[in-house]
C-alpha cells in the first residue's frame, strides 16, 4: 500500500474529516484490520489564516513547498492537501513535488460528470466561490457549469466558516440560512451542491436536504 502525504491543519477539524474518509475507504476496500498508511503535516491554522487575509500567498507557498518536500522525503507517494481554499495553490505546490498532488476540483468534477451532472451550485470560503483556481478548473476540464450564491450569501458563508465551523459552533440559525443558500442554488438551476469546504459537512450532512442532492467536495475518491 502506498503512503498518502497529507498536508492539514487547516483546519484541524478539516484534516480529521479527511484522515477518517481515508480509513474508511481503506477498510471498506481491503478489510480487516487494514487502514491507510499516510503522514501529516500539519500547520497551526492561525498562522496561515492571518497569512491568508494578509494576502501573503508567497509566504503560504513556501510554507506548502516546504511541507511538501517533507513528506516525499519521509516516503509519501501522492499528495493531499486537506482543505479546499488552499488548492489557490495547488499549481505551484505540484511544479515544486516529484510525486503527484491530487487535487480536489478533479475529483470532485469526476464524480459530478460520473454522476450525470451538468450543473452545479458551489459553497466554499470566499476565495474558493470566486476564484478561478477551483470554477474554472471544473468548467475547463470537465464541462461543468458552476453557480455560486449572490454576494450576500457569500459573505455569510465565508464569515460561519471561519467565525463559527472552525471553531465548532454550529448554531441551528446558521444550519437553516445555509440550507436556505442551497435553496437558492437549486433555484437558479442547480442539480447539486459542492460542498466546496470541507468543515461545511459538520453543519450541513451531505443526505440533509430532500430532492437535493448534496456533494461534499472530498468524494472518497483519493484512491480512484
Amino acid at each position: 500500500m502506498n503512503t498518502i502525504g497529507l498536508i492539514g491543519g487547516m483546519s484541524w477539524e478539516s484534516s480529521l474529516a479527511y484522515y477518517r474518509s481515508i480509513n474508511e475507504e481503506v477498510s471498506r476496500r481491503f478489510g480487516g484490520l487494514h487502514s491507510a498508511a499516510c503522514m501529516l503535516y500539519s500547520f497551526d491554522f492561525a498562522h496561515i489564516s492571518t497569512l491568508m487575509h494578509e494576502g501573503e500567498w508567497d509566504a503560504i507557498a513556501a510554507l506548502l513547498v516546504h511541507a511538501a518536500r517533507a513528506l516525499e522525503k519521509g516516503g509519501a507517494k501522492c499528495l493531499l492537501i486537506c482543505t479546499n481554499t488552499i488548492h489557490i495553490l495547488a499549481d505551484r505546490l505540484q511544479a515544486e513535488c516529484t510525486v503527484h498532488l491530487i487535487h480536489i476540483a478533479d475529483v470532485t468534477g469526476a464524480q459530478i460528470v460520473a454522476d450525470g451532472r451538468k450543473t452545479v451550485g458551489l459553497l466554499g470560503t470566499r476565495l474558493t466561490m470566486e476564484g478561478a483556481f477551483y470554477r474554472q478548473r471544473q468548467e475547463e476540464e470537465f464541462g461543468i457549469e458552476v453557480i455560486v450564491p449572490g454576494d450576500c450569501d457569500r459573505e455569510f458563508v465565508d464569515r460561519i466558516i471561519f467565525d463559527e465551523i472552525c471553531r465548532e459552533l454550529f448554531d441551528v440559525s446558521s444550519r437553516a440560512a445555509m440550507a436556505a443558500i442551497i435553496d437558492r442554488l437549486g433555484q437558479q438551476g442547480a442539480e447539486a451542491v459542492v460542498l466546496g469546504c470541507t468543515e461545511i459537512p459538520l453543519l450541513i450532512r451531505p443526505d440533509a436536504r430532500k430532492g437535493f442532492r448534496l456533494r461534499m467536495a472530498l468524494f472518497r475518491a483519493e484512491f480512484g
